[in-house]
């Protein structure tokens, strides 16, 4: 027999998650979206690129908005709750704008992060309240954020797992709508590609998932993710097997993986291509000459796939457009790829390929040695 007292007469407390969640929702409301950038290239005629700038967020990267998610999608799974730490594994950015959601509702946080993560990444975790703790050995940051939350009864977000959950791909504002949106006065609204970088696989799940969902882009555009050298999830993308003795980039934290995060969807991908360190860094200082002013490596890495792809086009005398991201400022990697001491003790020489971008004006041609990967049939 079940006693009368035995079911609560109203509904749980849930007044600090209400306000938590409150918070977060007038924080969205008072940031206004990020620009969409064109970039002159006259080089390659009838070819548009652009850039949207997700370094305007108010933590400073693409990973507010997954950072955002990942609160929102905590909270409503009663899985954050008060004063209780939020915990997370990351190479900075991730973890850079945690913290400001975590300072927001007034959660600890802790951030486990490699050795080598740019400083300027670390003291933005510390300005919003964050801990950090430092692990030499990236491969284990996984279990010891478990065991971090088992200790201090918090909660692990864990992105590589939870960001292509935690986002709703098909609107809500997320960054596939915002992007095509800001498309639709452009000459070619329906871009022939869209570049991003392959990091937790969150932002091309979004974008994938969105262009099918959309008949007017599934008809056109296509999907392209760029992958640093040493990293694991091009030839998975490409084999189907998960590659041995793989790790995080060198030099744009944030992509590259040892293993295929479970958030990262193969099959929502149209190409992927690998760009080699000095390649990237060499788009991402010809890029501070077009746009007089620095972004981080991804950014990088981001560009020289998406050249690549416009000089395709332009053999072809295909018209249209190619959209990509400004993942995060430059200002944040003032110490280490902007700097050409750090790059000559890593052996990275950006110089040829920049040679060969600062041509453009005059070739219009750009023929980099990528290695590049189509989606096989299934």
């Amino acid at each position: 027999m079940v006693r009368s007292d035995a079911v609560p007469a109203g509904p749980a407390d849930r007044s600090w998650h209400l306000r938590a969640i409150g918070e977060i929702d007038a924080d969205f409301h008072r940031s206004s979206d990020t620009h969409l950038l064109r970039l002159p290239l006259p080089e390659f005629d009838g070819v548009d690129i652009y850039l949207k700038d997700e370094s305007t967020h108010p933590s400073g990267s693409l990973k507010h908005r997954l950072a955002r998610s990942l609160f929102l999608y905590g909270l409503c799974n009663g899985r954050i709750c008060e004063d209780a730490p939020v915990i997370e594994a990351s190479s900075g950015s991730t973890a850079v704008s945690e913290a400001y959601f975590a300072r927001l509702i007034g959660s600890p946080f802790i951030a486990v992060v490699p050795e080598g993560t740019a400083c300027a990444k670390i003291d933005q975790i510390r300005f919003y309240g964050g801990e950090v703790r430092m692990t030499k050995d990236a491969s284990t940051a996984h279990e010891d954020c478990l065991a971090l939350a088992r200790e201090t009864g918090g909660v692990f977000l864990d992105q590589f797992v939870n960001a292509e959950r935690a986002t709703d791909w098909r609107g809500n504002n997320n960054i596939a709508e915002s992007l095509f949106g800001q498309l639709a006065h452009e000459r070619f609204p329906a871009p022939e590609w869209v570049v991003v970088g392959a990091g937790t696989g969150g932002t091309s799940a979004t974008i994938g998932r969105y262009i099918r969902y959309q008949p007017h882009l599934a008809a056109r555009t296509r999907l392209c993710v760029v992958d640093p050298e040493g990293s694991a999830l091009f030839d998975f993308y490409r084999t189907g097997e998960v590659p041995s003795g793989r790790s995080a980039s060198r030099v744009a934290e944030g992509i590259g993986r040892p293993v295929p995060p479970a958030s990262f969807i193969p099959s929502v991908i149209d190409l992927m291509i690998e760009a080699p360190n000095a390649a990237a860094l060499a788009a991402m200082l010809w890029l501070e000459q077009r746009l007089g002013r620095r972004c981080g490596p991804s950014t990088g890495a981001n560009m020289i796939a998406a050249l690549r792809l416009a000089d395709h086009m332009r053999r072809g005398k295909q018209t249209g457009s190619i959209v990509t991201l400004i993942c995060d400022s430059g200002e944040r990697y003032a110490e280490t790829v902007y700097s050409s001491a750090w790059r000559e003790a890593r052996g990275i020489d950006p110089g040829p390929v920049l040679e060969d971008l600062q041509t453009l004006d005059r070739s219009g041609r750009f023929g980099a040695d990528l290695r590049i990967a189509r989606r096989q049939a299934v």
